[in-house]
């Protein structure tokens, strides 16, 4: 009698599909560990970027094991969407926000924007994509003004894809658009300086020149514009307080940014002074002819 009723409890189907549901779900999670893992190590042992393949795989099998599931339970929840149709704005109206996500996702897939790696910015924050799931983007925290990680973490929901402007930050990662002022009194004519500064400048910018010539082509290539000069750059004007501003472009590597303004200022301004000694000595020596002759 035992034994009829537990063979007939086992031929309910609601309990062989909440059977198969869970050993889907441990399945699944099994796998994406055993499968994380390889990838983590082959990742670190190459020492090449791992995040995008992790998040690949982590998205895969979940959005795969979402499917069995609903087909599996295809007649239930069919029956459970009748018996709540009634409910369905309601529903709709208080999951809005969750909508927006899964559908912010779909644009992430189909639009491309930015990639597991990239340096993005949505609104104020800026950071690298380490994660991109279903609900949500989550990066680490970059400060623009040293190129580097904070330690924070953002995340940020996936409508906001769909409402803000994303901006993709990437080609700041190894090289960047470093500009700079120097400011001087209008005491002597800074064109000869500027001169002799350019040529320093080039010999700053040698190392790395053909670097940053094909990171430069890559860059317009992937954009489909030219707007990168890879030669230092001088601008001479004047402020509001009628001093001379020397303006300084460069392209190059994030990590010499200041050490090569750095390098340019002092100099600029060793020269500054030694033509400023030259020009007194020039005028004292002129007044005292003059004082001679009279």
């Amino acid at each position: 009698m035992f034994v009829d009723q537990y063979f007939v409890y086992l031929e309910n189907t609601n309990l062989q599909k909440s059977v198969i549901s869970v050993c889907l779900i441990i399945l699944v999670g099994v796998v994406k560990s055993i499968l994380k893992r390889v990838l983590v190590d082959r990742g670190k042992k190459l020492n090449k970027n791992y995040r995008s393949q992790v998040n690949t795989l982590n998205n895969s099998l979940n959005i795969s094991l979402v499917f069995f599931i609903l087909v599996l339970w295809s007649s239930e929840i069919q029956q459970f969407a009748l018996s709540i149709a009634a409910f369905m704005f309601a529903i709709v109206f208080a999951t809005k926000e969750f909508i927006q996500c899964f559908i912010g996702y779909f644009y992430y897939l189909s639009a491309r924007p930015f990639r597991i790696g990239d340096w993005i910015q949505v609104q104020d924050g800026v950071g690298e994509v380490i994660v991109a799931d279903w609900t949500k983007v989550t990066m680490l925290e970059v400060d623009l003004h040293s190129n580097s990680y904070t330690g924070k973490h953002l995340f940020i929901p996936n409508n906001q894809l769909l409402l803000k402007t994303v901006k993709n930050l990437n080609f700041l990662r190894r090289y960047s658009m470093n500009q700079f002022t120097i400011t001087c009194e209008p005491l002597i004519d800074v064109i000869p300086i500027i001169e002799k500064l350019s040529v320093s400048a080039q010999k700053y910018c040698e190392d790395f020149a053909d670097v940053a010539e094909r990171y430069k082509n890559v860059i317009e290539k992937r954009m489909d514009i030219d707007f990168i000069n890879v030669e230092p750059n001088f601008h001479i004007h004047t402020n509001q307080y009628a001093k001379v501003c020397i303006t300084v472009d460069l392209f190059c590597p994030v990590e010499q940014n200041l050490k090569i303004q750095q390098a340019i200022t002092k100099e600029f301004f060793y020269l500054w002074h030694q033509n400023l000694k030259e020009q007194e000595k020039m005028s004292r020596s002129e007044d005292i002819k003059a004082l001679s002759v009279e």
